[in-house]
């Protein structure tokens, strides 16, 4: 299954690749490089020492059946979210398609271990506050890397607050059972890059930044990058 992290390296692979003009270079969106590397340099050790060899375990350890499983299971929980931010930007036909697909997989999908909206037609949408904020034309402000959660811009630092509010995992009443689901979910994303992450070159920190971006102007513009305008506040 692909996700928004994997279309992040392609997006990075193929703009270098057509050596076309990346967004960071047209307008300033990196003033806080310093800060910016500094962070990115703590991110990658991190992943290098401690959350990479986890990942690697995870994945020799879980069945192919059972990974597919946990990973259609945070779909579908993320679909909660992507649901709500459909509604916020009117688009109310993929609102009803969310809804569709959280009821389908929470019910007949086993909670949703087993994706049976896809094989039925029902579309997967991909939105968060941030991408709603931008809908609505707030600039993205400058690019920043944070501590343990990595690259975003300052208006997607903004959404993460609302977007932690339509997350199930944070209304789980156990907290044992809360965290756990926290780093399931944090092992589960890493474990879909570890392939796509072979097509990063040249400067990481760059490649990283200017993939982030284009991706996120991608998803907000809903593809119509040509006819999409970010005032960076």
């Amino acid at each position: 299954m692909k996700t928004k992290f994997r279309s992040l390296l392609v997006a990075g692979a193929v703009s270098l690749a057509l050596m076309q003009p990346v967004m960071a270079e047209e307008v300033n969106v990196d003033p806080w490089e310093g800060f910016n590397r500094a962070m990115f340099s703590f991110n990658d050790g991190l992943d290098t020492y401690a959350l990479k060899p986890v990942t690697k375990g995870y994945k020799a350890v879980m069945p192919d059946v059972a990974e597919v499983g946990v990973n259609n299971f945070f779909e579908n929980l993320a679909d909660v979210g992507t649901f709500f931010n459909n509604l916020l930007q009117g688009k109310f036909d993929n609102a009803t398609q969310d809804f569709a697909r959280v009821a389908f997989n929470s019910t007949f999908g086993l909670a949703g271990f087993i994706d049976v909206a896809t094989p039925m037609g029902i579309e997967k949408h991909d939105e968060d506050f941030g991408q709603t904020l931008g809908y609505w034309g707030a600039g993205s402000g400058p690019y920043l890397v944070v501590p343990f959660f990595g690259p975003m811009t300052v208006r997607d630092g903004i959404g993460k607050f609302p977007d932690a509010l339509t997350d199930p995992v944070y209304h789980v009443d156990d907290t044992a059972t809360r965290n756990a689901l926290y780093v399931t979910r944090v092992i589960d994303t890493r474990a879909q890059l570890l392939e796509t992450e072979k097509l990063i070159s040249g400067d990481k920190y760059i490649f990283i930044r200017d993939a982030y971006l284009q991706k996120r102007a991608f998803d907000i513009a809903d593809g119509d990058v040509e006819n999409y305008d970010d005032n960076n506040f």
